[in-house]
């Protein structure tokens, strides 16, 4: 207020207005930006009253567009859809957690498995090692093999301008895999982390703090992580831990039974149903 020649009781901008700086007009590790974006409000305050306005002037949420402009980052939860191939997963990003999607689509082909999205190498073989494990046990999860042979499979991420890496997108993988053959969505309230092993076990992952703050930020109501990430749950602020659903994993088979919507809350859509989506912020997200 001092920087900007506004004297205490002249201007009162409100919480939710801070939030929706914090979260739709800065994406960094530090509070630089954030205090620019206030710096912006209290000028904009500061012309008013060098106008001739009197009393206390209220920011609210709904007068930033108009002093800040548009909303330079949109959460993942904006192109959130149920349609059967999409799981949401959650990743570790050098300001924090955030949540993206992994989608599925098939076409009719000769079985071939196409990865886009700028995934790095150790992704594009979580999403094989996903694969793998649906087509060998099909019949379990309730899946005809011989589909796999009568289709190319295109897994992607959206974003596709952010480079991606890390193995612990595997079990959102191979849930949006489940998904798409069995025609069934996956919950929307939820999202998972684990890397997958080709014996369907989950094994443990890194940043789970920031993962399940960022679930917890995005109104996710359920996170499924690795059984063997138990010894992180205290690291969790106690009010993600309070009011979020925790599942612990131990193989992938006990996601399929978590995660997937029931039969009649599935969409009759068509398996290559395209998803429209947007670019999420300039960081690179390591899951």
């Amino acid at each position: 207020m001092e920087a900007n020649g506004v004297q205490p009781g002249q201007v009162e901008i409100a919480e939710e207005a801070l939030r929706d700086i914090i979260q739709h007009y800065t994406r960094e590790a530090g509070v630089r930006n954030l205090e620019r974006e206030i710096g912006k409000t209290l000028r904009h305050a500061a012309v008013r009253i060098a106008e001739g306005q009197t009393g206390r002037i209220q920011i609210a949420r709904e007068n930033l567009a108009d002093i800040l402009g548009a909303p330079q980052f949109e959460s993942e939860l904006a192109m959130r859809t149920s349609v059967p191939g999409v799981a949401t997963g959650l990743a570790w990003t050098p300001v924090g957690g955030d949540i993206l999607f992994i989608e599925a689509t098939r076409a009719p082909g000769s079985g071939k498995l196409i990865l886009t999205g700028q995934l790095g190498e150790v992704m594009r073989e979580s999403a094989e090692a996903a694969l793998s494990i649906v087509k060998n046990r099909a019949g379990s999860f309730g899946i005809e093999a011989t589909e796999f042979g009568k289709s190319d499979i295109h897994i992607h991420v959206p974003a596709g301008a952010i480079p991606k890496d890390g193995p612990s997108a595997g079990v959102a993988m191979f849930m949006a895999l489940v998904s798409l053959m069995r025609e069934r969505t996956v919950r929307n309230d939820t999202a998972m982390t684990g890397q997958i092993s080709l014996r369907g076990l989950v094994l443990p992952v890194g940043g789970i703090k920031e993962k399940v703050v960022a679930a917890h930020r995005a109104g996710i109501k359920r996170v499924m992580l690795p059984a063997r990430n138990r010894k992180d749950f205290e690291d969790i602020p106690a009010e993600s831990r309070k009011e979020l659903e925790f599942i612990w994993l131990e193989r992938v088979d006990e996601a399929v039974s978590t995660a997937l919507e029931s039969k009649t809350a599935a969409h009759n859509l068509s398996a290559g149903t395209s998803i429209r989506h947007m670019a999420g912020s300039d960081t690179q997200a390591r899951l």
